[in-house]
């Protein structure tokens, strides 16, 4: 179920100012809760942007790439895809560079060295051209057929954000416990209950990230910080697959222990926001 939306009036179309003016989409026509052009960014050109973030995924790139263009190539949108290369050393750059000179909605942003996840997904974010984001990881474990479902929720006025959970996990009992156990104690801390932070499959309205707080191990806070911030969040059920190929970047040590330390950071963002409601404004 979305959670609960922020004070607005149905005559206002400014939000954290940003300008939004209601048009004509190819998906939903005249539909006033599509508020699908967003005035001073630049989604003028593409309807949906997806961001893929990797590191040393040379032997997924080519079939995640593949899977992505026929999925896409069925929806009625103008997309794009934003591949952020982390500061891979195994080819991926090579493959990257042949894919977005094959097909133009593949293009990518290359890191001088490993940034992490976090910062290539706000490079992404950044980059996009999209008035709707969406975001699956790199290794081919999220199945990128869900992207269009997620999407329609937005588009429909559901949801700001469509944040997917796995349903049914195919990953190691040890990596499973450890999310169970970050993902509790994450809403505890934070106190918004998130069925499944750690899920990248997801799509949102642009907005939903213009001002939230970045920062190392932002990734595992995205869906909590934009609820935080009074956007509606919907969570959905995703596939979640087997790893195409390669190995996981991610242990115990670089994983579980920073996002619990990181979560008292947000709990003190969270505690420190500023908190107030405009109750008039002269002309």
């Amino acid at each position: 179920m979305p959670h609960k939306d922020r004070a607005e009036s149905e005559e206002s179309s400014c939000r954290n100012g940003i300008s939004w003016r209601i048009h004509s989409c190819r998906l939903h026509g005249q539909d006033p809760r599509c508020r699908f052009q967003c005035e001073g960014l630049t989604a003028t050109e593409t309807d949906i942007s997806i961001i893929i973030p990797l590191k040393d995924e040379a032997e997924n790139i080519e079939q995640l790439a593949e899977e992505l263009s026929k999925v896409m190539g069925n929806t009625p949108w103008r997309w794009e895809c934003i591949w952020v290369n982390d500061g891979s050393s195994d080819g991926s750059q090579e493959i990257l560079e042949n894919l977005a000179g094959k097909d133009r909605h593949h293009r990518y942003i290359t890191f001088e060295r490993n940034a992490g996840q976090s910062a290539a997904f706000w490079a992404g974010f950044k980059d996009a051209k999209g008035a709707i984001l969406a975001t699956i990881d790199g290794d081919g474990q999220n199945d990128p057929s869900d992207i269009p479902r997620l999407a329609k929720m937005v588009l429909s006025g559901q949801v700001d954000m469509a944040n997917g959970y796995r349903a049914s996990r195919k990953d190691s009992v040890l990596r499973k416990l450890s999310s169970i156990v970050a993902n509790s104690f994450r809403n505890i801390v934070t106190g918004k209950t998130v069925r499944d932070v750690g899920c990248s499959t997801r799509a949102f309205r642009r907005e939903c990230v213009e001002h939230i707080p970045h920062f190392a191990g932002m990734h595992r806070f995205l869906p909590t910080l934009v609820a935080l911030h009074g956007y509606r969040l919907g969570e959905f059920p995703v596939r979640h697959r087997p790893r195409l190929k390669g190995k996981s970047k991610y242990s115990i040590n670089n994983r579980l222990w920073i996002g619990l330390i990181d979560t008292f950071g947000v709990c003190w963002l969270r505690k420190r926001a500023f908190r107030y409601r405009i109750l008039k404004r002269s002309e």
